[in-house]
């Protein structure tokens, strides 16, 4: 009868550490996983007062009154798909928490206004570096009708060397113009007069930062 033995170096103690390293490793990974799911909720994402002003615009938007019912979240947009890489977004966006205890005061309206532009660049910046993989979730080329005319075509025919966020900006938060536009001085006047500020005081405030 053939006996089978275990290799000299698995003693009882290599034993107990890899059951419990394996242990460790299930419970680690079902950590993660509920991690992603609890900071990638609309919930978690506007415990910030300043994510508030993102969240009044999306509210009025078609992402958030979809005439099918379907909602996309803020995780759905704005996190990686798979455990990894999600996980890796989550630890990235570190640094806008950071920026959020240190830096500028992000819950005044003002302030928060007055940078939303380099924060929009950068969301858009994100988009296309992942080829706008989030949008694809729920939008399948192919399949794209719309309701005007030639709307098919363009999706199939005119989107070569593009991506979702090269056309399709503007249409969750507040719209900010792309970068090849944007007029600094042009936005810091329109932040005076929507919010009342003597002229001037937008610079004064950049400049504080």
């Amino acid at each position: 009868m053939i006996r089978f033995r275990a290799p000299l170096f698995i003693t009882r103690h290599v034993l107990f550490a890899l059951v419990a390293g394996g242990l460790g490793g299930i419970v680690f990974m079902f950590f993660l996983l509920e991690f992603d799911h609890f900071t990638s909720s609309n919930e978690f994402c506007t415990t910030c007062h300043s994510m508030t002003y993102a969240e009044q615009a999306y509210q009025q938007s078609v992402h958030y009154n979809s005439p099918s019912g379907v909602r996309a979240t803020c995780g759905d947009c704005h996190v990686s798909e798979g455990l990894i890489m999600a996980t890796y977004d989550h630890t990235v966006g570190i640094k806008d928490l950071i920026k959020q205890l240190f830096g500028p005061e992000y819950d005044d309206p003002a302030v928060n206004l007055l940078h939303l532009p380099e924060a929009a660049f950068a969301a858009r910046d994100w988009f296309r570096k992942r080829d706008s993989a989030t949008c694809k979730r729920c939008h399948t080329l192919e399949a794209i009708q719309g309701t005007r005319a030639n709307t098919a075509a363009i999706h199939q025919e005119e989107t070569e060397g593009k991506t979702c966020i090269d056309c399709h900006y503007n249409i969750v938060h507040r719209k900010v113009p792309s970068r090849e536009t944007f007029k600094r001085e042009a936005w810091n006047a329109m932040v005076e007069q929507e919010l009342g500020l003597p002229s001037g005081t937008a610079a004064k405030i950049l400049a504080g930062d």
